[in-house]
């Protein structure tokens, strides 16, 4: 339960954690660090840097500690950062205190170009190298970049490859974990008329020895209060699409149906869900599928998940 999160009806395997998820995120601090991955930078390429000195200490920003890339700022005497610092700082020199006006290093903007890196992610077993100025594109999309923890409801900063972060989600967020292809999910709530943003407890299966969470939350979209569920693969998204899943909510003799491919946790929870990419029931039909009377939610949602040949 985040702070600041109202405690909703336990019902089965689902719990909601969060009644605001618009303007109620709360701050979550890890009770571990070992999954935490931390970025550091080997400096192997041509030119023989091997350590933290030289050519390496002129392109780490002083601000950040990152290194810097085109436009590269320097005050009047010479200190340089990167170009967001040089926003952060207010347009001073945090060296010298000097005004930074506009003034570029451009020596060192060419020494960069000279210079062959390897990836950021080379501990993880990317062992390629990359010229200076095209070595950020790639990190950006390397394959054995660590993933970001996919917890909905709360900013979590962790982030590791699958393994630590099944372990992380079980340990320190509580998650549900279950075995299985199909699922069977009962989620209840009392008053549904006062709930206009919210998100259930994430639910992680381990199906055909791969890793699914399952997301479902109450906002509005565009005017209309909305439940949506949906089903985000713990991968990259070339392997997501070699899985497929349905979800199913009814009664009464009615029902809806939902089939799809899973999204990569690459994509947040956000933009999923922003993209409308899974089940949506409108709540006048979600209450309708809860017995009418409008004073109980009370929605059994049905799932599968199966691997496409």
């Amino acid at each position: 339960m985040a702070p600041g999160g109202s405690i909703f009806k336990e019902v089965l395997e689902s719990h909601l954690m969060s009644s605001d998820y618009e303007t109620g995120k709360a701050k979550y601090e890890s009770k571990t660090s070992s999954t935490v991955m931390k970025s550091c930078v080997g400096l192997n390429g041509k030119n023989g840097l091997s350590s933290k000195n030289g050519v390496y200490d002129l392109l780490e920003c002083p601000v950040c500690k990152n290194l810097m890339y085109p436009p590269i700022h320097q005050c009047p005497n010479g200190h340089t950062l990167c170009s967001n610092c040089k926003i952060e700082v207010h347009n001073l020199c945090p060296t010298c205190h000097h005004d930074l006006k506009n003034i570029r290093c451009l020596a060192l903007e060419k020494v960069a170009e000279s210079l062959e890196l390897p990836c950021r992610y080379q501990s993880l077993g990317c062992h390629d190298i990359f010229p200076y100025y095209t070595k950020l594109k790639h990190e950006q999309n390397c394959r054995l970049r660590p993933f970001s923890c996919p917890y909905a409801g709360a900013e979590c900063s962790v982030m590791g490859d699958i393994p630590s972060l099944v372990s992380h989600l079980k340990d320190d967020h509580k998650v549900d974990m279950h075995n299985g292809c199909t699922f069977n999910h009962r989620y209840v709530k009392a008053n549904p008329h006062e709930v206009e943003n919210a998100t259930w407890m994430l639910t992680v299966f381990n199906s055909f020895g791969r890793y699914f969470c399952l997301h479902f939350e109450a906002f509005q979209l565009g005017t209309a209060p909305v439940y949506m569920a949906f089903l985000r693969f713990m991968g990259d998204d070339n392997e997501a699409k070699k899985f497929s899943y349905s979800l199913e909510v009814g009664a009464s003799g009615r029902k809806l149906i939902w089939q799809g491919i899973p999204r990569s946790i690459r994509d947040s929870h956000r933009k999923v869900r922003d993209s409308q990419d899974g089940l949506i029931i409108p709540r006048s039909l979600a209450l309708y599928f809860s017995g009418g009377d409008g004073k109980e939610l009370k929605l059994r949602i049905t799932g599968r998940i199966w691997k496409e040949d």
